[in-house]
């Protein structure tokens, strides 16, 4: 089964994700210096350990903020696909950035009816 975030992005895609799970220091430092580029933040190569939103386990820091994972933590619902204002304004960055999510995501509405 795959690891999708509750936004319907594909952890295993992730480089935090891959960096984690792999121990790897590289990419690590390779993640922070483009996504620091790419959100103009100052995110450091120590705060590239992530094992998915869902989990239990470590989470990227923006996750404390995420307003998608705090709204279906707070409807106790498994992703977007299950809410019935999909898609939001909170949601259609994603869905708009990756064609993966939102093709996930409207699959998984279509079979969950």
């Amino acid at each position: 089964m795959e690891n999708r975030a509750y936004c319907g992005l594909n952890c295993a895609e992730c480089d935090a994700f891959k960096a984690t799970k792999n121990n790897d220091d590289k990419l690590r430092a390779v993640t922070a210096k483009n996504w620091s580029a790419a959100y103009n933040a100052d995110i450091k190569p120590e705060n590239i350990n992530c094992t998915g939103c869902k989990s239990g386990g470590i989470k990227f820091s923006y996750c404390s903020m995420c307003k998608i994972r705090a709204c279906n933590i707070g409807k106790s619902i498994a992703d977007c696909s299950c809410c019935a204002e999909y898609p939001c304004a909170d949601e259609t960055p994603v869905i708009t950035h990756s064609r993966d999510a939102k093709d996930f995501l409207e699959a998984k509405r279509k079979t969950d009816r």
